[in-house]
């Protein structure tokens, strides 16, 4: 049994937020489900992307805010990544899943592609300073 506020997910006080694309493609749902799943792992919280692209400011306010950010984009063209550099935020770990290889149009939306991800976005949060 836990008490009120304690925390079980053995993270730390934090706040890291996930940003990911979204897009049509095979890669853009993986780094969609990616978010998801890291956040329901507690290892971060998927937050709006298009709120930053929308200028939201409680939403850039909070991102703002945030101890750690992890932008997860499917592709090269990089659009989580960018659209966070044009509303100025520089400072942040980035999954490009191109990168682990997983390649738009060649990819099967499948669990275990999912999971490739999700450990590859673990470890940027966990392994990095």
């Amino acid at each position: 049994m836990t008490k009120k506020n304690e925390c079980i997910c053995n993270c730390e006080s934090d706040v890291k937020l996930i940003f990911s694309c979204s897009g049509t493609a095979d890669v853009g749902a993986i780094s969609d489900q990616t978010a998801r799943k890291l956040t329901k792992d507690g290892v971060g919280k998927m937050y709006c992307l298009a709120g930053i692209g929308g200028n939201v400011s409680g939403i850039v306010e909070s991102t703002k805010s945030a101890d750690k950010i992890l932008a997860i984009d499917g592709c090269p063209i990089a659009c989580t990544k960018k659209l966070l550099e044009r509303n100025g935020f520089n400072n942040f770990y980035y999954l490009e899943l191109s990168k682990i290889g997983l390649n738009k149009g060649k990819t099967e939306i499948s669990e275990s592609n999912i999971l490739k991800a999700v450990n590859s976005g673990k470890e940027l949060f966990y392994n990095k300073s």
